[in-house]
């Protein structure tokens, strides 16, 4: 029996603005002015954000949370892309993202000051919460998307995870059920190169992560995840294919979290200050801001402005989600969700804790 090849593929990558902020006026995506500064923006906000943010908890005035700094062209770039009827469903380094949709900072603080009302987004029921349970996500964007397509309604969901999540179970059931229903959901992997300390070399021996949208039989490719540009237009595709009925699309974002994976991790433990030293040379916002000076719409002038500007929204921010710490709060009201009805092990433990409370006090 003779052999034959039974398939073969290839995976693109694309870059629009490379690391000098040089584009590819080819490719460059019809953007408007006033939509490429506000997708700058959107990146500066989360980079002085994400400073505040580390600031806090080395401060102990926040809880331990996951950085995004240089990973803000792969999280805004995409968002730029969606519309608001559409869904956003994050994992925890989409910072950039979810201040685009419109998520108040004061309840992202709150969040990972270690209150789930920090996830409540009034107004924005269509963003789904912080996930910090890695991949899990993935099926309930497909199960979401599938919901619109069965009513037919003309929106599609746009789902984050990091590379550390392709190693997950949950990512291939949820990429292979996309598939077969031809849901219209848009995968975003960021990979940053990192699973906490597990390299992605030993991770997979794939090629790309993007090429594993080929054995679920839909559309990958690979993109400059420190290029906005290349992400919106990867993403704006990609969007519009799904929801004509053109099924999911998996989109691996190559970027790199400048960081640490966590507040509660040491980088230095597991990688090198070259390797992180050559990744800052990629960093999305200088090339993004060479790129918008070289279309005369950025000057320094423009950029202490907007640094101005964005200081006092994170300022004030800080201090909504401070004084709401600061309001009185029920010790005991961990105990009243973990059943609906009342549970005689759970009200001992509630006596045995605020009797604890009562002695310290």
């Amino acid at each position: 029996m003779p052999i034959k090849e039974a398939a073969s593929f290839s995976i693109q990558n694309l870059s629009i603005l490379d690391e000098n902020g040089k584009v590819d006026k080819k490719l460059e995506p019809k953007l408007s002015s006033e939509q490429l500064l506000r997708l700058y923006r959107a990146m500066v906000l989360a980079r002085v954000a994400d400073d505040r943010m580390l600031k806090l908890q080395r401060q102990g005035r926040m809880g331990t949370f996951s950085p995004a700094t240089g990973q803000e062209a792969a999280s805004c770039g995409a968002t730029m892309a969606i519309d608001e009827n559409d869904w956003f469903v994050p994992a925890f380094r989409e910072l950039g993202g979810m201040l685009m949709r419109g998520v108040p900072f004061a309840r992202v603080l709150t969040y990972w000051g270690g209150f789930e009302e920090g996830n409540v987004y009034p107004g924005l029921e269509r963003t789904l919460p912080i996930q910090v349970i890695v991949g899990s996500q993935v099926p309930h964007a497909v199960g979401i998307a599938y919901a619109l397509q069965y009513r037919n309604e003309a929106a599609a969901v746009l789902c984050f995870f990091g590379d550390g999540a392709t190693s997950q179970g949950d990512f291939y059931e949820g990429l292979n059920m996309a598939a077969v229903w031809k849901s219209p959901t848009v995968l975003i992997c960021q990979n940053n190169q990192w699973a906490i300390s597990t390299p992605l070399r030993k991770q997979t021996i794939a090629q790309t992560l993007a090429q594993k949208a080929v054995a679920a039989g839909i559309p990958g490719i690979q993109v400059d995840g420190n290029d906005a540009l290349a992400v919106y237009q990867a993403t704006k595709e990609a969007m519009d294919r799904a929801k004509s009925g053109g099924g999911p699309t998996l989109i691996e974002c190559v970027t790199y979290r400048l960081l640490m994976h966590t507040t509660a991790d040491d980088p230095t433990k597991y990688r090198s200050d070259d390797e992180v030293k050559q990744w800052e040379k990629k960093d999305p916002l200088p090339r993004f801001r060479t790129y918008l000076t070289g279309k005369g719409l950025w000057n320094e002038e423009a950029e202490q402005k907007l640094l101005e500007e964005v200081a006092r929204e994170v300022d004030s921010g800080v201090k909504e989600y401070e004084a709401s710490m600061a309001l009185p709060k029920k010790a005991d009201s961990t105990f009243d969700h973990v059943y609906g009805t009342k549970h005689q092990l759970i009200e001992e433990q509630r006596a045995e804790y605020l009797a604890n409370l009562s002695k310290e006090a």
